[in-house]
């Protein structure tokens, strides 16, 4: 018996019969936050005892009074100067106020610590100053992927701010996320 012959509709449809598409993420109302925005916008230089040190283990109070006298200070105009000793030497807590004294009044910002850490001493600060009550009631998404590293000290911030505001937050992209926190609805929202 011969087979029935197989009949194909095309069913193309046109312009006009397709459905627009629509841009869910965008519907959703969900609010994308890329903490990199907060990164320290200044140049960060590092400023390290050690290279003041005698043998590396000693900082002669006459010698590093000359040393700072000799240093080029407009070359940290409008920087912030990341102050540190990458040795295990003891210093004396002046020597951090005599260089305070020099860089005041050039530097913008003068903190103690390696430059990573101040980095991400400036980063938090930065997210912590940021007007989270825009926030409020919204479902917010931490961005997860960034050109830059960032903290983790950060994103503990930015999720304490939200708290207090947000109705969720997630972590992640729109199309990938990871659930956080949800605000926990009242008797009352429940009963509605």
């Amino acid at each position: 018996m011969p087979a029935e012959p197989v009949h194909v509709v095309n069913h193309l449809q046109s312009d006009t019969d397709m459905e627009p598409i629509v841009n869910k993420v965008a519907k959703s109302g969900l609010i994308t936050i890329d903490l990199q925005q907060f990164e320290p916008a200044d140049e960060i230089i590092a400023f390290d005892l050690k290279d003041f040190l005698y043998m590396e283990l000693i900082l002669k109070e006459k010698d590093f009074r000359e040393a700072l006298d000799n240093i080029d200070w407009p070359e940290f105009q409008d920087k912030t100067i990341a102050v540190f000793c990458s040795t295990d030497a003891i210093i004396a807590q002046w020597a951090y106020m005599l260089v305070a004294a020099h860089a005041t009044g050039i530097a913008r910002k003068l903190v103690f610590g390696t430059p990573n850490a101040v980095r991400e001493k400036i980063f938090v600060s930065n997210t912590e100053a940021h007007d989270w009550q825009q926030y409020n009631g919204k479902r917010v998404l931490l961005k997860g992927c960034s050109d830059r590293e960032i903290p983790p000290s950060v994103y503990m911030t930015a999720t304490t701010c939200l708290q207090s505001v947000a109705e969720r937050i997630m972590y992640g992209e729109a199309c990938s996320f990871v659930p956080v926190f949800r605000r926990k609805k009242t008797a009352q929202q429940a009963n509605a």
